[in-house]
């Protein structure tokens, strides 16, 4: 498996850039190099026969025709006929070889990138729509596999053929050769100017598309939100905007293109049109004291200054296809070359099971700079312990699940695991200590067995079905069509929202972890449910240490241990009857999940402020 090179610093020439990208990329073609050699090695013999055929016509004419000579005319034609032949047969292993080896440099590339993107932390897909990765993936790959293939193919096999064809030009006629050849500066400063205008367009053109495939995504994913509120019309103006600004982008990288072509034509006919003029002259007054070319080589210079149009066209379309590959390259190693901040160290201090205690020292935590939604954070939760950590939305709670899995890294302040620092922790061992209910639980496409297993063949089905019992999800998986077997398409719209937490429950304990965690496990579904997913986790619990975060406070009244948190701060810690005493936030939170009816008025004020009470009679009446 190829490996990542070195990330690349500094700032280079545009020129520079591009060659370091196309040499990074050989990195990874270097396991087929042998198949890239063959197909490069047929491609140098199939353009040198091609280079042939005017070569061939010389002869005839010079040799055959114009003497009126017809033995060994027929000879000739049998050697033209068997470098055709032969050079239909390169190109068929030409194609075989390159576009073979092609798609296994494209199968490397994508596994390598989509390992990277498994790697990046949680911070880099927060900044990153899916789409943009969803473009590393097929367009900007496709764009690299042309690269190796067609570039390779076509466009090496085309600066050989020209090279081969100036060879020939120059070793029949030098003098007629430099006439016919002068264009070539000014070729070469259509190309120049070319390269600069091109990049960037497809810079732009491929920004665009990244657009538009996270738009696609985002809207169709979100289909049913966009007919619930009905903004189909609006949904539909947002995407015209985007596909005309798509568009707009591929028509200005087209008409660059084409303008190229045009360029590269004109100036090919320009030099045809010189070897008419000049091979003419010589052949019909020998060009003014010089020796007279014959018939034959003059028709050989004009069908070579035909035949080099061919290639020059052809040129134009591989830089094309090169200079989008580029842009694509840049892309790709810029999604490669992104630090990976969150990883195992070289040496853990801990890894294997943990006893379950949890710690949080001083912590602050901000996902952006300087708006800290962490404050000083501390607590201790004993192994076995349960623990309930409430507030409001946005008061930090599912962030402390995110720092004790090490999604995100602490700015100041430490968080601990059996006394060890995550950040010390062997990173795949102490997220497997952890078993994770989320209150928006998301489940691959596959079996209800592969959804709990997660894909583990380590794991046989009486375990899965013992586990779902105990979760109180094997009820329900009974019901199913095929049971365990029963195929849950994306996104499962054939299960429940409590169906899919038990199913995330099973999932979560599957593993046995000794913490677990329950992020408003129950905060979207019905009481009843809600019940029977209590129930549940009650049975699981167990000795296990389990971190609970809920809004209603029926969830956590039985926690050995309740945070209440505000604006990111420890506002309050003790158990239920604790904290009630205390008559503070937990308090008044408390009152507010509870009837009020048989309050007096004075004591609805102290529990709500009057502002979000403006008609105080209808909630005491």
């Amino acid at each position: 498996m190829p490996v990542t090179l070195p990330r690349i610093s500094g700032s280079l020439p545009a020129v520079a850039e591009d060659f370091r990208n196309v040499r990074r990329l050989f990195h990874y073609v270097r396991p087929y190099l042998w198949g890239l050699l063959g197909g490069l090695a047929i491609t140098l013999v199939l353009n040198a026969l091609r280079s042939t055929q005017p070569l061939l016509t010389k002869f005839a004419v010079d040799l055959f025709i114009a003497p009126k000579r017809v033995a060994g005319l027929m000879w000739l034609m049998l050697a033209f006929l068997f470098i055709r032949f032969l050079t239909f047969l390169l190109f068929y292993y030409q194609r075989l070889l390159l576009n073979t080896y092609g798609q296994y440099l494209l199968s490397d590339l994508r596994l390598v990138l989509y390992k990277k993107l498994q790697e990046l932390d949680c911070a880099y897909f927060d900044g990153t729509p899916v789409g943009h990765l969803l473009t590393r993936l097929t367009s900007d790959l496709d764009a690299t596999c042309e690269l190796f293939t067609s570039c390779t193919k076509e466009g090496l096999g085309d600066l050989i053929m020209f090279a081969s064809i100036i060879g020939i030009m120059i070793w029949m006629d030098w003098r007629l050769a430099l006439v016919t050849l002068s264009t070539l500066p000014l070729l070469l400063f259509i190309v120049k100017w070319f390269r600069v205008r091109a990049q960037r367009g497809y810079d732009h053109l491929r920004s665009e598309l990244a657009a538009l495939n996270a738009f696609l995504q985002e809207y169709i994913g979100g289909a049913l939100t966009v007919q619930l509120f009905n903004r189909e019309a609006r949904a539909l103006e947002k995407f015209c905007r985007i596909n005309d600004s798509f568009r707009r982008a591929a028509s200005k990288t087209g008409l660059y293109h084409a303008g190229f072509v045009f360029a590269i034509d004109m100036v090919c006919a320009f030099s045809v049109t010189l070897a008419i003029w000049y091979g003419g002259w010589r052949l019909l007054y020998g060009g003014g004291g010089n020796s007279a070319i014959s018939m034959g080589e003059f028709i050989a210079f004009v069908l070579y200054s035909h035949q080099m149009l061919s290639p020059a066209r052809s040129l134009s379309n591989n830089y094309n296809t090169f200079q989008a590959a580029i842009v694509s390259l840049q892309r790709i190693f810029k999604t490669l070359d992104h630090p990976v901040t969150i990883t195992s160290p070289d040496k853990p201090l801990k890894t294997g099971c943990a006893t379950g205690e949890i710690e949080f020292q001083n912590v602050w935590f901000a996902y952006h700079d300087g708006d800290w939604v962490l404050k000083g954070v501390s607590f201790v939760v004993k192994p076995g312990q349960s623990f309930a950590v409430i507030g409001r939305t946005g008061a930090g709670k599912t962030t402390i699940t995110n720092l004790l899995m090490r999604f995100y890294d602490v700015q100041r302040g430490r968080v601990l695991v059996d006394g060890v620092d995550v950040r010390d922790w062997d990173l795949e061992a102490l997220r497997a200590n952890v078993g994770l209910v989320l209150q928006d639980v998301f489940l691959f496409s596959g079996t209800v067995e592969h959804n709990i297993t997660t894909g583990r063949t380590d794991l046989n089905e009486e375990m899965v079905a013992t586990v779902a019992r105990e979760t109180q999800a094997d009820a329900f998986i009974q019901r199913l069509p095929k049971g365990y077997q029963t195929y849950v398409r994306s996104g499962a719209v054939q299960l429940s929202a409590g169906q899919k937490q038990l199913i995330a429950l099973a999932r979560a304990l599957i593993r046995n972890p000794p913490i677990l965690i329950l992020d408003e496990a129950t905060s979207s579904v019905d009481p009843e449910t809600e019940t029977t997913i209590q129930k549940a986790t009650e049975s699981v619990m167990g000795s296990r240490t389990t971190l609970i975060i809920a809004h209603r406070l029926s969830n956590i009244q039985r926690a050995d241990r309740i945070l209440v948190l505000h604006n990111g701060e420890v506002r309050e810690q003790g158990n239920h009857e604790e904290l009630l005493a205390l008559k503070g936030f937990y308090w008044r939170l408390h009152r507010l999940q509870h009837p009020v009816r048989d309050l007096l008025p004075e004591q609805v004020n102290s529990i709500i402020p009057p502002v979000l009470l403006p008609d105080r009679s209808q909630l005491i009446s």
